[in-house]
């Protein structure tokens, strides 16, 4: 996938790690040492990890100020810009201007970190940037959020994915060659889910395109895997990401799922896995029976998908040449004869009643050797791989594989890749999210409608994501965030007296 890759970690006598791309820190821009970024990373002082979780989040030092006035004035994009919409959005100005305003560096160091005060759960992670000009850079880390966001600030680059935890700081692992002491110690358990992956059974799109149809399938796949990562492996802190233009991401952030080894990694996604095979491989669904209980919860979750987005939306079986897909998939040659004499008769037969015609014709005695049970499991096959999770697996395999960051801008399409709440998938319009030149609109359009009625404390204590849509999505990675950091050692949420503190965040 685009968004993704794996790297091999065998290296090579000349210390640079293999799949690195040529001219890192030539063609690219050359890599800072650790000595040559500020040293102001503060020591955790004895007891600060007793602190409240409304402080991290109510006090958050305010960085922005030192850089505003030289990036404030790069306004959005006009509307006659459109025609070129691809390069307004990855314009220098643009970006560096959403980074400075915008991006929530300091949440994402939360959630990273684990913890308020630096450790090396952030210090030790690798950060990956693609620059402007197309250059990669990888193996950059940084102590504090306040260095990472003047590095991005310097650099700009177009996104930046994120890496494993090492054993030692990734910018020092020229100098640990020959040794496994440099090792990726820890990463988020990750899954991927492209449409690109449904254009075999989608009508509405191909390729990159998406429609408010077809973004069902990833409405599906989020309810299934979501299901499965809670009920059947006990995770709780799963973060859910919006791609940009045409999927999602999710992150599975507990402490047990991010120390899991390549082979646990393997095993869960094998776990997940149904849909197996290429196109033209014939039957993709082969699941024994009787069916395990993830499958069964599947079906039931799926069913209604089925009905409405599937046989009425996709419409799947209308053309002849996909109908006989359909036919291929059921057990009985009789049944499949008297089922294509009957659509040959009816050109253009909507799906959802050529699925009812599998039944109709089955009870009518149109085969007389058919079996019932093998009908009936052939039927669950064909629903699931209607709608069952198609997973790029290989994205989760690897404990070295970097992932796109939340909150970066997509560059075809300009929109933020913004946290997608898995209790409100019905809501979530991916049409809908903002573009980078939109939400920088909306800031000026604020500004001049608050600025003159508000004093200079008034308007500076409310942050430029609050005068915009993005607003909704930061308080979602906020409130998850939050609720990471009470599972983690060290955090502790101390209710007031009355019962204040408890509802001080808004859970």
């Amino acid at each position: 996938m685009p968004h993704s890759t794996t790297h091999d970690m065998t290296v090579p006598d000349d210390g640079t790690l293999p799949d690195a791309p040529s001219g890192e820190q030539g063609t690219a821009v050359k890599a800072e040492s650790d000595d040559e970024l500020p040293d102001d990373a503060p020591a955790p002082a004895p007891g600060q990890a007793d602190v409240k979780l409304e402080d991290l989040f109510s006090d958050l030092p305010d960085d922005e100020d030192d850089e505003k006035d030289e990036y404030s004035g790069a306004a959005a994009a006009p509307e006659d810009a459109k025609p070129e919409i691809q390069r307004v959005y990855s314009d220098p100005e643009i970006m560096r201007s959403f980074y400075q305003r915008l991006f929530p560096f300091q949440y994402l160091f939360l959630w990273l970190n684990h913890s308020p005060s630096p450790t090396t759960d952030f210090g030790h992670r690798e950060f990956a940037f693609t620059l402007q000009n197309g250059a990669y850079l990888r193996y950059q880390a940084f102590p504090t959020a306040h260095l990472l966001r003047k590095e991005i600030l310097r650099l700009n680059p177009s996104r930046f994915e994120i890496g494993p935890v090492y054993t030692a700081n990734p910018r020092d692992r020229k100098t640990m060659r020959k040794s496994d002491n440099f090792r990726p110690l820890a990463k988020e358990l990750v899954f991927d889910i492209d449409l690109t992956d449904y254009d075999s059974i989608r009508t509405c799109c191909v390729k990159t395109n998406i429609c408010h149809k077809c973004w069902s399938f990833v409405t599906m796949a989020i309810k299934v895997v979501d299901t499965a990562l809670r009920e059947d492996f006990g995770f709780q802190h799963i973060l859910w990401v919006y791609s940009g233009r045409r999927g999602a991401h999710a992150w599975i952030c507990d402490k047990r799922a991010r120390e899991m080894d390549d082979q646990k990694r393997k095993a869960i996604a094998g776990y997940l896995e149904v849909i197996k095979g290429g196109e033209q491989s014939g039957k993709r669904v082969n699941v024994k029976r009787p069916l395990h209980p993830h499958l069964s919860r599947s079906l039931d979750i799926l069913k209604d998908h089925f009905q409405d987005d599937i046989l009425a939306d996709q419409d799947p079986w209308l053309e002849d040449e996909r109908a006989d897909r359909l036919l291929q998939l059921l057990p009985d040659r009789s049944l499949n004869d008297a089922l294509r004499k009957k659509w040959d008769s009816a050109p253009h037969r909507p799906s959802m009643n050529k699925w009812a015609d599998i039944d109709a014709l089955a009870k009518t005695g149109a085969s007389r050797s058919l079996d019932a049970k093998a009908l009936l499991e052939a039927k669950q096959d064909v629903v699931l791989e209607y709608t069952y999770p198609r997973l790029d697996v290989e994205v989760s395999k690897k404990l070295i594989h970097l992932l796109k960051s939340p909150f970066v801008v997509h560059p075809g399409t300009g929109r933020v890749c913004v946290p997608i709440d898995p209790r409100k998938l019905k809501g979530f319009d991916p049409l809908g999210v903002p573009t980078v030149t939109e939400l920088l609109s909306e800031i000026d359009a604020w500004d001049r409608e608050h600025g003159s009625s508000m004093d200079e404390g008034e308007t500076k204590r409310t942050q430029d994501y609050e005068k915009t849509r993005l607003k909704p999505y930061v308080e979602v990675f906020k409130s998850f965030v939050a609720s990471l950091m009470k599972d983690e050692a060290g955090v502790k949420k101390e209710p007031e007296e009355g019962g204040a503190g408890a509802d001080a965040m808004e859970f």
